[in-house]
């Protein structure tokens, strides 16, 4: 698998993890997106060879990954002089290898692919074991204390559930003790807010989200930039260039947080269980930092909404779901009271995760008073 497709930069320039796990987690990423089976099964050879080629490499044996790799590329916390961060690239590897492997075991059991999928769930079991054994300590310590260390290993749930708590700790005290600013590169930034979300650190995730000094997602915009810039600080506060050679002003990777914006904070969210958004997940997130949000995402049944805002000491969301789809709408607040809904015949159930709604299509209002333990 190539650094770039197409591959212009020659015969040995592939095998990167996290940039050849391309090959298995796109394909996955699509069908979610479209419930198109076909692309699994038009991309399986080269998802499972992409696993292989891993495999070849002796992980699992050894937990060392030869070949080049980008690493946490363009870290801050890399060493002077070196673009790729401080994270481990065996570890990244790793961690990534099993990503991988599981996406895969998930494809074949969708294409109904049952010896390949008993043997890539056992293969996915076993470099977990391998991981935890050779990363972190039996008291659950990472032998890499960086933020991007601490995210994969929580995304990818490599980490015993007794030890989930501590390595979340460790993460977001890494960010407080940067001035609550993020030291990631292009392979922890896409998954830091969704870890600290997924393990109840929202607080911290908006205050990394709404930083407007270097580095942070709002620097750029404070040296008037329209484009997501390859290098946190592509232009520094006294207007000088990051560096002349490689500083693209116009470069995704740290773009990724708009998938964070999409599925938290306005909550649209695909089912993996029934992929293409023929069914929906509602579940918005907001934040006494942010007074509303609005998202509509255009799925091939028509167009999804999510609108939500806090009006005095009120939640009021607004969703529209397409012809053709159902949806479970989850609300952020537990204790709901003076509860209103601009539909007919609409339930409000009350799980132990809390409080939520099954609708059909249509647009639909709710609104309700935030519990004041909540208010900001």
């Amino acid at each position: 698998m190539p650094h770039v497709v197409p591959n212009v930069l020659g015969p040995s320039a592939h095998g990167s993890a996290a940039w050849g796990d391309a090959a298995v987690i796109i394909p996955w990423t699509l069908y979610l997106q479209y419930g198109d089976v076909s692309l699994l099964e038009e991309q399986y050879a080269s998802m499972r060879a992409w696993v292989e080629f891993m495999r070849n490499r002796g992980l699992v044996e050894t937990m060392n990954s030869d070949g080049f790799h980008f690493g946490d590329w363009l870290g801050l916390d890399s060493a002077p002089g070196s673009y790729v961060g401080a994270t481990p690239i065996d570890l990244i590897a790793n961690a990534f290898f099993a990503y991988s492997t599981e996406l895969l075991a998930k494809t074949a059991a969708v294409l109904g692919k049952e010896e390949d999928q008993r043997e890539y769930e056992d293969l996915y079991r076993r470099i977990v074991e391998a991981f935890q054994n050779e990363f972190i300590t039996p008291t659950g310590r990472l032998v890499s204390p960086t933020q991007t260390a601490y995210v994969l290993a929580l995304w990818m749930r490599l980490v015993k559930p007794e030890h989930v708590e501590r390595l979340v700790s460790a993460l977001e005290a890494s960010i407080r003790e940067h001035d609550t600013h993020l030291s990631t590169g292009f392979v922890g930034t896409p998954y830091l807010l969704h870890v600290l979300t997924r393990y109840g650190r929202i607080d911290t995730a908006y205050d990394l989200l709404l930083q407007t000094t270097y580095p942070s997602w709002l620097y750029p915009l404070s040296q008037g930039a329209t484009t997501i810039w390859e290098h946190w600080d592509g232009i520094k506060p006294d207007g000088t260039f990051w560096s002349p050679d490689m500083n693209s002003f116009n470069h995704y990777a740290y773009g990724a947080v708009g998938e964070w914006l999409y599925r938290v904070m306005a909550g649209i969210n695909p089912v993996e269980d029934d992929p293409g958004f023929k069914s929906i997940v509602i579940r918005p997130t907001p934040h006494s930092a942010i007074r509303w949000a609005k998202a509509a995402y255009d799925s091939l049944y028509g167009q999804i909404r999510s609108e939500w805002c806090v009006r005095d000491s009120r939640f009021e969301l607004e969703v529209d779901i397409p012809a053709n789809t159902t949806a479970r709408v989850e609300f952020p607040h537990r204790a709901l009271t003076g509860w209103t809904s601009d539909a007919d015949g609409v339930e409000l159930h009350q799980d132990p995760d809390g409080p939520w709604l099954a609708l059909g299509s249509g647009r639909y209002r709710f609104s309700y008073e935030i519990p004041s333990a909540d208010l900001g």
